[in-house]
């Protein structure tokens, strides 16, 4: 009998798995490729010298190695395992940035619309832009058509437009956007979308299924999941322009080191019970904290003093939109047109909150003892951190919590004494 189509969790522990009639004792844990370079088959070895001679570009489950810049076996395993994830086309990269520059590069873009969001990518497109002229507009601003060349590869990509740039869950608030409204302004003027899906990775989001046309992930964050590798996914639909986008990580040398592609596949194993009980203790949080402000209602048990706004003055969380913006700090929302579950299965584990006192906001996260005063986002333990110390164009009074994996009521209980702590300052 053929199996039904595998579910999510199934496929994120078998999408990679050997075919046991060709390797009858292959090892469940895949080994680590550490080497370089590959032997040459003897040429009476027909079949495999000639692999050799012609590698396929960009196979991923090809046993036939010449350079581990092109393939190696752990990095093949990785990749099948993301494609099954993501539903398209999927390579790995040094870091997030890295991807991120991939994508620039890949699409050549004279005009990027893109508003906020992480630093990094900024920093990024600010280092693309050197020597080119590149306007860089509003994503709400009127985008314009512009003229495309296509490339001469076969890909179908057209270069020197726009791309329109997307982050959805933003960073660092965890507020969403609307995927399918901005591919449909990117398309009109025939411009490409690209989703940053960091803040939701599957099983929370497919932008694909809005019409993203490519997606990156920093797989640093939720895909790696432990806090201990470095890692960066692009995917996209079309095989053609897969095969670009290998060819240009290949002679730009982006790949990821063996060690972290080890350590990857083996946290893909558990992307989706981590990421579900995240999303399901930030919910619980997100709600918990806006019971703390001034238009929240706390629970009778909860201390007087850090009750109506006066430590926490305004919380930001997919489960909180819509919103009209009106109470918001920072004079402007995300998302107030739709409703984010409309694209999403469940909020991102990432989000942040405004505290009525700066002084406290510096200090909060030196209060806590389970979650930990640190930056980065996506491990298995819970993260505090004052936003500004990462990023200086952040408002010192925003802190962003990374929800780990703890008892919900464990959190919850540090999170309170904390604020009673702290409550003397605001």
């Amino acid at each position: 009998m053929t199996l039904p189509t595998a579910g999510f969790q199934t496929r994120l522990l078998h999408a990679d798995h050997p075919d046991a009639q060709r390797e009858p004792n292959y090892p469940l844990a895949p080994s680590m490729s550490l080497s370089t370079t590959f032997h040459v088959p003897h040429p009476d070895f027909k079949e495999e010298h000639e692999a050799y001679l012609n590698p396929p570009e960009n196979s991923q489950d090809t046993k036939i190695h010449v350079y581990s810049r092109y393939t190696h076996d752990t990095m093949a395993r990785t990749e099948q395992v993301l494609t099954s994830l993501l539903g398209a086309n999927a390579l790995t990269y040094s870091s997030g940035l890295n991807a991120i520059i991939s994508v620039l590069n890949h699409y050549a873009p004279s005009v990027i619309a893109i508003r906020n969001g992480y630093q990094g990518t900024h920093a990024s497109i600010e280092l693309y832009t050197r020597g080119r002229d590149v306007r860089i507009i509003d994503l709400d601003d009127e985008y314009p058509k512009v003229e495309t060349t296509p490339t001469t590869d076969g890909s179908g990509v057209k270069i020197g437009g726009l791309l329109v740039w997307l982050e959805t869950p933003l960073n660092p608030t965890g507020e969403a956007r609307d995927i399918a409204h901005y591919a449909k302004r990117a398309h009109e003027v025939g411009g490409y979308l690209g989703v940053d899906s960091t803040f939701a990775p599957p099983p929370l989001q497919d932008p694909f299924k809005q019409g993203a046309d490519i997606v990156m992930h920093s797989a640093t964050k939720y895909m790696g999941g432990h806090s201990d590798l470095l890692a960066g996914v692009v995917a996209v639909k079309d095989v053609k322009e897969f095969n670009r986008l290998w060819h240009d990580r290949t002679y730009l040398g982006t790949r990821p080191g063996g060690l972290e592609l080890y350590l990857l596949l083996r946290s893909l194993r558990t992307l989706g019970i981590r990421v579900a009980r995240q999303s399901e203790n930030a919910e619980k949080l997100a709600k918990w904290l806006h019971s703390l402000t001034e238009e929240g209602e706390p629970s009778p048990e909860t201390p007087q003093e850090i009750t109506g706004g006066r430590v926490v003055r305004y919380v930001w969380h997919t489960t909180l939109q819509p919103r009209d913006g009106k109470n918001d700090p920072r004079g402007y929302c995300e998302g107030k047109d739709f409703d984010p579950s409309s694209q999403m299965t469940g909020g991102p584990p990432t989000f942040s909150f405004w505290l009525r006192s700066e002084a406290a906001a510096r200090i909060l996260g030196q209060k806590t003892t389970y979650f930990q005063a640190a930056t980065s986002l996506g491990g298995v333990e819970s993260l505090l951190e004052h936003r500004w110390a990462s990023n200086r164009t952040e408002n010192p009074h925003v802190c962003r919590i990374s929800t780990g994996i703890e008892d919900f009521e464990d959190l919850r209980a540090d999170l309170q004494q904390a604020f009673v702590n702290v409550a003397s300052l605001s």
